[in-house]
């Protein structure tokens, strides 16, 4: 994921955000003409999804996808069944659409499909949406907005999906804008921003549709934003209420920052995904990403809430119903990015309404969704300090398995990475200072972003997982105080490090929700970065970095099916029944921090389906292109490195989210290395040498080693 190979991650921010708190900085703005291309003979769109009612939005998928995660309890599973265990090997591609969008390295391929009466709705990594006549893959209209040069984008530009409504389809944009879009045509009805990009506010979740609302959470710890859920008016744009996820003074939890600063405005805590919500409690719940700093806790003593948690709020008013911190005072980036799960089962004879939510710790943490109690036992217990991290006294650890492992031997290390020389964790939740700890999981996870799924018949929960070494240390490059503070700026004040050349694997896990424990895994010898479908037909839907899209069984884990795509799967499927037929479809564009080959297609396959694994489906532009050796320009350079190189590297090679800092590389100022290394690419880096043309890698080497990293 970037170019020299390791992932260093250079975290520890603070960034004073003024006055947040004052609900006038959301506001509707005037809605501008942006492109809608149509085809020459439109498609009729009728009917338009209505003001959908709680019922239909509980209602486990058949014909449609409505929501993000196909209900609104985020639980990825339907009721089609005509594609089953039986039958799945006949399985094959139906249509394929380019959507000639997202294509430079710096997108990355994340959306969940919604489906609606025949048409589906996308969004590529450029925030391009997309409307599809899913009988036969032609495009109905396309929304390109005109988005600003966004220089505060944590992870690479990339979207998770849209959704509909009301006659409309909503997108939350990477400049932290959530639009309507007129159904049947494409064009803006209203525009309204959440908060201030410049600031590094960004959205890159679904909102979701609910009761005539919009809701939302925003991206964007890195920056020292402070993170919120704002409902909106779905007709009108007109902002509602915020709640926010780093408590204010007088708030519950604001004892949980300090009192001699005011970190709690920068505190963090995005909400990095589609809510879900029980219309029967009236409660919608989430998740919440890191406290800012993330790495670094020697600033913001206490526990952190409500960073690292899952959070319930009242669905009409946003007023706080219970919480649940499954890290308290985090300094290993070990938070809550995966999309919470609603299910319904029995435990001891007794009816439950369960919450599920798989964090990058590598356990999957289950609650009653009434009161946030746990249903299955989590012990607070001690762990390892260091008074000047901050670090707390005890830690949760959920009964039942891990998902990925949480320890680290000296014997692994010996023959897995035998390079590194460093000190090795002996527990879980160990702290770390100026000296470099190697641990699991790593900060990437765990789980990370991509959804799990539940299924009801098999009362198996799926988690997708990477298992990866990293290496955690605190480094003071800047001072932390008031004076240094920038807006829209990241504080470097810590490193985390995979170690060179480590394994990084990942896992496909089955888990019983009632015992959290592992019914089944599959491992990979890559991470697992797609999310999951699962259905009736006792199926399990992911997709592989290396293109391949894969089922499984979903009782008993065996691989019934595989189908080798364009382009990295790292999208979760989707699946809804058209005329009678059940259709599968999944979002194939590549993923930069998964080092993915890039793409721009929808994939969809049926029963009927004429188009064999592994055909080619369009010409890589940019990887047949005639090579051209000449003069190496590093302006031209800068051109390709911001579209290939800057979601993992950052701005000028510093700063980035999963590349190591290129102004402190050992080789980034030989530009014959740098070549080689694009080429080749590394342990968790893509090869370059079939993306970019030769002038294209030479010029991208001279601006790394001129201008990024010239000799002293």
């Amino acid at each position: 994921m970037g170019f020299l190979g390791a992932f260093v991650l250079l975290v520890g921010f603070a960034i004073f955000l003024g006055t947040v708190g004052d609900k006038e900085q959301a506001v509707v703005e005037p809605v501008e003409e942006e492109e809608v291309t149509k085809p020459e003979q439109p498609v009729v769109l009728d009917p338009i999804a209505p003001a959908f009612t709680a019922s239909e939005l509980t209602a486990l998928p058949k014909e449609n996808w409505i929501g993000n995660g196909g209900d609104v309890y985020n639980q990825r599973y339907s009721v089609l069944d005509e594609i089953n265990t039986s039958n799945v090997g006949n399985l094959k591609g139906k249509w394929v659409t380019n959507l000639g969008s997202g294509l430079e390295f710096k997108y990355s391929g994340e959306a969940s499909p919604v489906v609606y009466n025949g048409v589906m709705y996308v969004i590529t990594g450029a925030h391009e949406v997309s409307a599809i006549d899913v009988k036969n893959g032609e495009i109905i209209w396309t929304y390109k907005p005109e988005l600003p040069d966004l220089t505060t984008v944590c992870c690479g530009w990339t979207s998770r999906g849209v959704t509909i409504g009301d006659g409309m389809v909503f997108v939350g944009r990477l400049d932290a804008t959530l639009v309507a879009l007129d159904q049947k045509t494409g064009e803006e009805v209203w525009s309204t921003v959440i908060d201030d990009w410049k600031k590094g506010y960004t959205i890159t979740s679904a909102p979701l549709y609910y009761d005539g609302k919009l809701y939302t959470g925003i991206s964007g710890g890195e920056y020292g934003t402070r993170g919120r859920v704002t409902a909106l008016d779905a007709k009108s744009g007109e902002e509602l209420w915020r709640f926010y996820t780093i408590p204010g003074p007088g708030e519950i939890g604001y004892e949980s920052w300090p009192s001699d600063n005011d970190a709690w405005k920068r505190g963090g805590a995005p909400v990095w995904q589609t809510p879900a919500v029980d219309p029967e409690l009236g409660m919608i719940y989430f998740s919440t990403g890191n406290a800012g700093p993330d790495v670094d806790g020697s600033m913001r003593e206490g526990d952190n809430l409500f960073a690292s948690s899952i959070v319930a709020i009242d669905a009409e008013t946003g007023e706080y119903k219970w919480h649940f911190q499954e890290v308290h005072h985090d300094i290993w980036d070990y938070d809550a990015p995966n999309p919470v799960i609603l299910f319904d089962t029995e435990m001891d004879g007794k009816p439950v309404k369960g919450l599920a939510q798989a964090g990058k710790t590598g356990w999957v943490y289950l609650l009653d969704r009434t009161n946030g109690e746990p249903l299955v036992g989590i012990e607070e217990l001690p762990v390892p300090q260091d008074e000047r991290q901050k670090t707390a006294a005890t830690q949760p650890f959920p009964k039942g398995d891990s998902f990925v492992p949480q320890v680290v031997t000296a014997e692994e290390v010996a023959k897995e990475v035998p390079n590194y020389k460093g000190k090795v964790a002996t527990a879980m939740f160990e702290p770390f200072w100026d000296e470099p700890v190697l641990t699991k999981p790593a900060a990437a996870g765990g789980a990370n972003w991509p959804p799990a799924a539940y299924n009801p018949d098999t009362g198996l929960m799926y988690v997708l997982a990477t298992d990866q070494y990293m290496a955690f240390s605190r480094m003071e490059l800047e001072e932390y105080d008031e004076a240094s503070i920038e807006e829209g700026k990241m504080y470097l004040g810590s490193l985390i490090a995979p170690v060179e050349d480590a394994p990084r694997r990942g896992t496909v896990t089955a888990i019983n929700v009632t015992t959290n424990k592992i019914a089944w895994q599959q491992v990979w010898e890559d991470s697992a970065y797609s999310g999951a479908l699962t259905t009736k037909g006792g199926l399990l839907f992911v997709g592989h970095n290396d293109g391949r899209f894969i089922a499984y069984d979903a009782k008993t884990g065996e691989q019934v099916w595989e189908f080798m795509t364009d382009a990295g799967v790292n999208a979760p499927p989707v699946t809804y029944e058209v005329d009678g037929v059940q259709y599968i479809s999944v979002f194939v564009a590549g993923n930069s921090l998964a080092g993915s080959k890039h793409g721009d297609s929808i994939w969809t396959f049926a029963l009927d389906g004429a188009i064999e694994s592994g055909s080619v489906v369009r010409d890589d532009a940019e990887g047949d292109a005639e090579e051209a050796v000449a003069t190496a320009n590093p302006d031209e350079g800068l051109e390709v490195y911001e579209g290939n190189c800057l979601a993992c590297h950052g701005n000028e090679g510093t700063a980035g989210h999963n590349g190591p800092d290129l102004q402190l590389s050992e080789i980034a100022d030989d530009p014959e290395q740098v070549i080689e290394r694009v080429k080749a690419g590394g342990t968790t880096m893509p090869a370059f040498a079939d993306i970019l043309t030769e002038e294209q890698i030479q010029n991208v080497a001279a601006y790394i080693s001129q201008v990024v990293a010239p000799k002293q």
